[in-house]
C-alpha cells in the first residue's frame, strides 16, 4: 500500500509521520530523495551543472541550492527546466526504494511524507492520501515559535501555500494535530487500524 502524507507549513507532518514509523510503516522523504538527487555526479547534477552552468556550485563543487532557487523562483522558463531534470529522477529514486521495500515485506505500508502532494497533483499515485491538519491561529503561533517568524512574515508564508482546508476536502483521511501529542498518536493507531483493514480486504 502506497500512501501520501502532507499538510501545510508547521501543522505536525513530521510528528505524525514519526508516529507512523513507530508503529511499523515505510517512511519515505520526498525533500530527502530530492537532496539524493542533487548530489555530486549523480544523473541530474551533470545535467543541471550543464543547464546552469557552474556558477551554482559551491566551493567543493556541490550544487548550492539556495544559489539555484534565486535563479529560478523569479523565471518560470527556468524553473520548469530544473523542474523538468529534477522530477523524473525524483520519481526513479522513490520508484526503487519503494520496490526494495515491497520485495521485503509485501504487505508494507509506505507512506511517502510530501509537502506539495496537492500542489503538484501527485495524488493519483497514490491509494490513499492523508492530511495533517492545524487551525491557522495554532500554525501561526507554531511557526512564530519554531522559525522566529513575526506574525506578518508567518501569515504571508502559509498565504503562499493551498489552504489547508482546501487540502482536507481533497485528503482520504485527515489527522488534526490541534490537541495534545497523546490525541494525536491516538488518531495515528486508529488510522493505521484502518490502512491495515483496507489493505486486507483488497487481498481478499
Amino acid at each position: 500500500m502506497f500512501v501520501g502524507l502532507t499538510g501545510s507549513i508547521a501543522t505536525g507532518k513530521s510528528t505524525v509521520g514519526k508516529f507512523l514509523k513507530e508503529i511499523g510503516c515505510y517512511i519515505i522523504d520526498a525533500d530527502d530523495v530530492a537532496h539524493r538527487v542533487y548530489e555530486k555526479n549523480k544523473p541530474a547534477y551533470k545535467k543541471i551543472v550543464k543547464e546552469f552552468k557552474e556558477g551554482i556550485l559551491d566551493k567543493n563543487g556541490n550544487i548550492d541550492r539556495k544559489k539555484l532557487g534565486g535563479i529560478v523562483l523569479n523565471d518560470k522558463h527556468l524553473l520548469k527546466k530544473l523542474e523538468g531534470i529534477v522530477h523524473p529522477e525524483v520519481e526513479h529514486i522513490r520508484n526503487k526504494m519503494v520496490r526494495k521495500i515491497t520485495k521485503k515485506d509485501e504487505h508494507a505500508v509506505i507512506v511517502y511524507d510530501v509537502p506539495l502532494l496537492f500542489e503538484k497533483n501527485l495524488e493519483g499515485i497514490f491509494d490513499y492520501t492523508i492530511v495533517v491538519y492545524l487551525s491557522k491561529d495554532k500554525e501561526i503561533k507554531r511557526l512564530i515559535e519554531r522559525n522566529g517568524f513575526d506574525k506578518d512574515e508567518a501569515i504571508k508564508r502559509i498565504a503562499l501555500q493551498m489552504p489547508i482546508e482546501e487540502k482536507v476536502r481533497k485528503a482520504d483521511f485527515v489527522i488534526d494535530n490541534s490537541g495534545s501529542l497523546e490525541n494525536t498518536k491516538k488518531q495515528v493507531q486508529e488510522l493505521f487500524v484502518k490502512l491495515k483493514k483496507l489493505e486486507n480486504e483488497k487481498r481478499k
